[in-house]
């Protein structure tokens, strides 16, 4: 088999090359019209930037837009630099002055108003910014817009519209939302709880478990709501539910759980079905309630056999802290030096924790000593876990 050479390709390989070469020559000579279009303000606010200086930045940048009026991205740089250093005024006006123009495009004109609502926002004009956000139908601008809506929703505790919102930004974005929605739906069925209307309240917490069959607090604010109309074994049997939603959160409610099994009469099967919990997931909560309840129902003695098995199973300075509370009040009737060693060793280990036990937001790091269903600094949900940890340092708390 033989290759037959056409020598016209010898002709047309120059012209390619040459083709080639003028347009990388385009290509450089458009690069570097338009970065000596920049003014050079530009690029130190830029640096500035980079380096963390945002106060100069924001000088580099309104020099660059003195410089290049008709340029928005420089406008919207300069913007967003207003609202990080809490100028959200001259954010707002600039972006005001901007919409004025009339040569802006429809588009244009779109993205003026999605950064104005940012600076509404931003400075905690929620009307304004709703308004805002809810006028942007570009599709740019939706998904952003619709969490935005949320945002303002969450703060301005309109749940039913949050609610709205969340589903559509779900369906638009195939981002789920079951968690927040159904935690939306406790918040409703807490107005209605305040207004004294439990069956309304508890149409939203079905709702909510619709929503999110894994919505933990739906179940334990059903049980409060038992408990409310003296329906204890009711009561007992939402909270039983949690073990097989999210088993962690069981500390929450054990302390509820063991009153309303004491009010029915049967604290015995109410403290087995916590030691039962206590075996198969090892919470410290669970002990420390199963502990105090031992200690005030079983004496001393129970309470340390107690504290003393959990302590050879699962070391901690908070049970042997009980330990050496429930043999302190066991050895009262024995030698009083020996007691006062007890208290003495106690009081050693109570230095030793201080108040070190708190909850930790895991999006921002908030420390709070009690649970919070909604973080109260970054107001995310259910981002504190549901047991304590330990803290090397002691820290200001805000209770919500």
């Amino acid at each position: 088999m033989t290759i037959e050479f056409e020598y016209w390709w010898l002709l047309v390989l120059p012209l390619f090359f040459t083709l080639g070469w003028i347009a990388a020559r385009v290509d450089i000579k458009q690069l570097l019209s338009e970065s000596t279009a920049l003014p050079a303000a530009y690029f130190k606010g830029l640096n500035f930037l980079i380096s963390d200086q945002h106060d100069k930045a924001v000088e580099a940048f309104s020099e660059a837009m003195i410089a290049n009026t008709d340029s928005l991205e420089l406008h919207f740089a300069l913007g967003s630099l207003f609202r990080r250093t809490g100028e959200t005024d001259r954010a707002i006006n600039m972006h005001l002055n901007l919409l004025d123009k009339k040569e802006l495009t429809e588009n244009q004109k779109s993205a003026v108003k999605a950064e104005l609502a940012q600076d509404y926002l931003k400075a905690g004009l929620y009307d304004r910014a709703e308004e805002l956000f809810k006028g942007l139908d570009d599709t740019r601008y939706r998904q952003p817009a619709l969490r935005a809506l949320i945002e303002i929703y969450v703060r301005e505790r309109e749940w039913a519209q949050a609610i709205t919102t969340a589903t559509e930004l779900e369906r638009l974005s195939g981002v789920p939302f079951r968690r927040e929605i159904a935690q939306y739906y406790c918040e409703l069925a807490m107005n209605e709880i305040l207004a004294q209307q439990p069956d309304a309240a508890r149409k939203q917490l079905h709702m909510a478990l619709d929503a999110n069959k894994s919505c933990v607090r739906a179940n334990v604010l059903l049980g409060d709501l038992e408990v409310n109309a003296s329906e204890h074994q009711a009561a007992i049997s939402h909270w039983k539910r949690i073990e097989f939603q999210q088993p962690e959160y069981l500390g929450l409610i054990a302390a509820k759980m063991l009153k309303s099994y004491r009010a029915i009469s049967k604290l015995s099967d109410g403290l087995a079905q916590l030691n039962t919990y206590l075996e198969t997931y090892k919470l410290p909560s669970l002990m420390s309630v199963l502990y105090e309840v031992t200690l005030a129902e079983e004496g001393a003695e129970k309470a340390a056999k107690l504290a003393r098995n959990e302590l050879i199973r699962q070391p901690s300075l908070t049970t042997l802290d009980q330990l050496l509370q429930a043999r302190a009040m066991a050895d009262e009737t024995k030698k009083q030096s020996n007691n006062q060693d007890i208290q003495l060793m106690q009081q050693t280990v109570r230095n030793a924790i201080g108040n070190r036990a708190a909850y930790h937001c895991d999006q921002c790091g908030f420390r709070a000593k009690q649970y919070h269903w909604q973080c109260p600094a970054c107001n995310a949900w259910e981002s504190l876990p549901a047991e304590p940890s330990e803290a090397l340092s002691r820290e200001i708390t805000i209770k919500k």
